[in-house]
């Protein structure tokens, strides 16, 4: 018994009055694990939901394997399941076919009939999908290897973090092994050693897996196939391969769809000549001379049937050309951070020397020079985002009311150069005036001048339509990139980064990564879990570890 395939056709949706979707198909066959890519907004997780049945499209349709799993952003049970609960749930069909087995296997000795072994193999088959014998054993391995197994299995569902129960149920559909298994983002909420273990476990899967996830190094570990919802000549894209793979091809695509047009619009402009040229402009309007005035009236005539005949030709390509023509490539939403170099700093900036904040951070040395490229690596918990903020100066040891008794919480040397330029951008991205012009408040913020010297616009990280909302209707990620504009648009001499990958498109963080990776007077300080921009840093590692107390 073959697993069956995932089929979509033609999916159109629609939300409030922007069309997210617009016929988009696939065909996901077992074995397949695709990744969905693309610019936030461009429908990935529209498109889950979709194929998940979460949702309903105005057209197209859905054929589905009979098991599937879909990740959702809760786990679908009460606060007061405990962790048990969860877990046999998603036993249930391994131990429901593993009890069909046994009951089988004593219906039919001692002279069983030929129904009943085709009964039987289709049971088996099926026990075999799920790794039934296994599954408990699968359990406790899955718990353990998603950071989960230290939680006692009494444990109420309500009592957990919400990066706990974003991996609980993670680790339910891993056990449960759906014939088709849909995931938004699953890496989020992951430590190295769990999201290679993930990577581990759906490499192994014998089933459809569909995954939309900004982790490249995720993609490229996990995906046979990927598919660009971004704009492009012919609609949505699939790539074999992974995202390395993604990169080379999507390059290629680019350039071809470039040149395409190019050479159109060059045709275009040629035919729109000729159909306007006349008879008396191919003729040159000369008068007949004396040796062709006994035939010039059919000479003329052939000439204008040839015209003629030229104009109708261009006209029926033009007309051809203009109706199938390839669009304009649109402008890719690109980061260009002219502004980032431009510091005349020199020296060094920051020096640390035996500094802790009590459980949150021990660093014994580290020194910061103009120009540095600093990548601050380490575990949840070890105390990254407290390094950045002594960095910046908003954590000192002079800093009165740094805790809740107002007293200094860091110990140890701190010294900064005197009127040192700092900007952080923080993990968390408020903004107190919601309801302000996205554009205005960057301006407000900005100051008008240097706000018409870099204009939002030119830094490629918002969308012309998102420049014109209220900030509160900007999507976090949105929110997200306002933020690091706002950092970058008037350049500090030290750049402080907390996670910059998050909420950005894969090719959008490979170009935040090349510009910051850039050598020039400004420092960066730059804190990550990502671990194909941790792969490919160009300067420097801190690697720090969780403080004792």
């Amino acid at each position: 018994m073959s697993m069956p395939a995932l089929l979509a056709h033609d999916l159109v949706r629609t939300l409030g009055t922007r069309r997210v979707l617009d016929g988009v198909s696939l065909v996901a066959a077992p074995g397949q694990r695709i990744g969905l890519i693309g610019e936030n907004g461009t429908g990935k997780t529209t498109l889950l939901r979709l194929l998940a049945g979460a949702d309903v499209p105005d057209s197209g349709d859905v054929v589905r394997p009979g098991s599937l799993g879909f990740l959702h952003q809760e786990l679908p049970f009460p606060p007061t399941a405990t962790l048990t609960d969860v877990l046999d749930d998603a036993l249930r069909d391994a131990r429901a076919v593993l009890a069909a087995l046994d009951r089988l296997a004593l219906a039919m000795a001692p002279d069983p009939a030929e129904e009943a072994l085709a009964e039987y193999g289709t049971a088996l088959e099926r026990a075999e999908e799920l790794a039934a014998w296994d599954a408990d054993r699968r359990a406790t391995l899955v718990m353990a290897g998603l950071g989960l197994g230290h939680l006692a299995l009494s444990r109420a569902v309500g009592s957990l973090s919400g990066g706990e129960r974003g991996r609980l149920a993670l680790a339910a559909l891993l056990v449960r092994r759906p014939g088709a298994l849909l995931l938004d983002e699953p890496t989020n909420h992951l430590d190295d050693a769990a999201a290679a273990f993930l990577e581990e476990q759906l490499r192994g899967l014998p089933g459809v897996v569909i995954v939309a996830s900004h982790d490249r190094a995720f993609l490229d570990a996990v995906c046979t196939d990927l598919i660009d919802l971004d704009p492009a000549a012919d609609g949505p894209t699939r790539y074999g391969g992974g995202y390395t793979a993604y990169q080379a091809a999507k390059a290629a695509e680019r350039e071809r769809w470039q040149r395409r047009f190019a050479e159109e619009q060059d045709e275009l402009a040629s035919l729109r000549t000729a159909v306007s040229v006349t008879a008396q402009q191919v003729a040159h309007g000369r008068p007949p001379r004396d040796s062709e005035k006994m035939g010039y009236g059919h000479t003329a005539g052939r000439v204008q049937q040839q015209i003629s005949r030229r104009v109708r030709n261009a006209s029926r390509r033009l007309e051809e050309l203009e109706r199938t023509q390839v669009r304009k490539p649109p402008a890719p939403l690109r980061f260009h951070p002219s502004t980032l170099a431009t510091t005349s700093a020199s020296g060094l900036l920051v020096s640390l020397r035996d500094v802790r904040v009590p459980g949150r951070l021990m660093l014994g040395r580290l020194d910061v020079s103009a120009g540095d490229r600093v990548l601050v690596t380490g575990p949840n918990g070890a105390g990254k985002s407290t390094l950045l903020a002594v960095l910046a100066g908003h954590l000192s040891p002079d800093a009165a009311g740094s805790s809740p008794d107002g007293t200094a919480i860091v110990e140890g040397d701190v010294r900064r150069r005197r009127g040192l330029r700092v900007a952080l951008l923080t993990q968390d991205t408020v903004f107190d005036r919601p309801a302000l012009v996205t554009r205005d408040l960057y301006a407000a913020v900005l100051g008008a001048d240097r706000a018409e010297k870099v204009p939002l616009g030119s830094l490629g990280l918002l969308p012309a339509r998102a420049q014109t909302l209220p900030v509160g209707e900007l999507s976090v990620g949105q929110r997200r990139r306002l933020a690091l504009a706002l950092v970058i648009a008037d350049p500090p001499e030290l750049l402080l980064l907390d996670e910059p990958t998050n909420h950005l498109s894969p090719r959008l963080a490979d170009e935040l990564e090349d510009a910051l990776g850039t050598a020039g007077p400004g420092a960066v300080v730059l804190a990550s879990h990502d671990r194909w921009l941790r792969a490919r840093w160009p300067g420097s590692e801190v690697r720090i570890t969780p403080s004792a107390g």
